[in-house]
């Protein structure tokens, strides 16, 4: 079998990008790459000072680069509904939208709507964003929404009578890893209804194994021994971001499919095909998920069969 590398990255000029949690880390080179093979690219960061210093490092490597940051904070949907409009004011098309950003294993927090952190930043709001933007994504030819998950997903379980934490004792792993399970059930319930449309976007997963960003270092003590074995074992960056861009942009990966390392249980190596739970495949779940998700957000999605969508 051939490695999948950057270079198999086809020309993105004339395309234009949105990826959330740009500013740094995982975002920040998946932006930067796509902005190396020609792209537009939109930073969507909830510190615009942060953002703002991001294209700056994008563009002293790329001049010329058509790059900007614009402000978006996931844990309040008001943000989001700010973010969609300003971007539909001054965008006809949307190419790409890759949902990236993500909070990791912090204490019991809640979003500005009450929602726990990282249920409602992780999955909550990037199922507003979608929706929100689906109309744009809907009207551009060849466009794709990119969901990036976490091997974290495979110990997850998704409890719909308590998504947010407010009856069952507070567990941060076991939050995080319902957040990526649910992002993954979104990605199957997406397809499945824009798949049953005739609608021609697509929608992909994927997740980057152990990749070490460095993220999060001095803020926790689990995180700081995590970061400093990634520092020697994990990959980096610029091969952590291989499966995001595979689901991006390879033609060959068609709607519903999921993107991660082929080695050592997923953790490292080239991006292939990776293998889903039957959690994770669970139409079921996925769609009372996606009724739930639509009563919380206050965002409903309806693909009608000629392929457009009322908000």
């Amino acid at each position: 079998m051939t490695r999948w590398t950057y270079d198999d990255v086809p020309d993105q000029r004339g395309r234009t990008a949105i990826v959330t949690g740009a500013n740094t880390g995982l975002g920040l080179e998946t932006a930067r790459l796509l902005v190396g093979r020609g792209a537009r690219v939109v930073l969507a960061c909830r510190d615009q000072g942060k953002g703002e210093a991001a294209v700056a490092r994008i563009r002293a490597q790329f001049p010329d680069a058509e790059v900007r940051s614009l402000r978006l904070d996931l844990a309040d949907l008001g943000s989001v509904a700010e973010f969609a409009a300003a971007y539909r004011a001054e965008h006809d098309r949307l190419d790409l939208l890759v949902n990236n950003a993500g909070v990791m294993y912090p204490p019991l927090r809640r979003t500005r709507q009450g929602f726990e952190s990282q249920f409602g930043v992780n999955h909550l709001g990037h199922f507003a964003l979608t929706g929100r933007l689906l109309p744009l994504l809907l009207a551009t030819e060849g466009s794709r929404v990119v969901a990036v998950a976490s091997n974290a997903y495979r110990t997850g379980r998704i409890d719909l009578d308590d998504l947010n934490w407010e009856r069952r004792r507070y567990g941060r792993f076991a939050a995080y890893a319902q957040s990526k399970l649910a992002v993954l059930l979104f990605v199957l319930e997406l397809d499945r209804r824009l798949s049953g449309a005739g609608a021609p976007v697509r929608v992909t997963a994927a997740h980057p194994g152990w990749t070490y960003t460095g993220e999060g270092q001095g803020r926790d003590r689990f995180v700081d021994v995590v970061n400093t074995i990634g520092r020697y074992v994990a990959m980096k960056l610029d091969d952590g971001v291989l499966p995001t861009l595979r689901a991006a942009t390879d033609p060959g990966a068609e709607s519903g499919s999921y993107w991660g390392p082929a080695h050592r249980m997923e953790n490292s190596g080239p991006p292939v095909r990776a293998g889903r739970s039957a959690r994770a495949r669970d139409v079921a779940v996925a769609a009372r998920l996606w009724t739930e998700s639509e009563r919380l957000t206050g965002v409903p999605i309806t693909v009608d069969p000629v392929g457009r969508t009322d908000l």
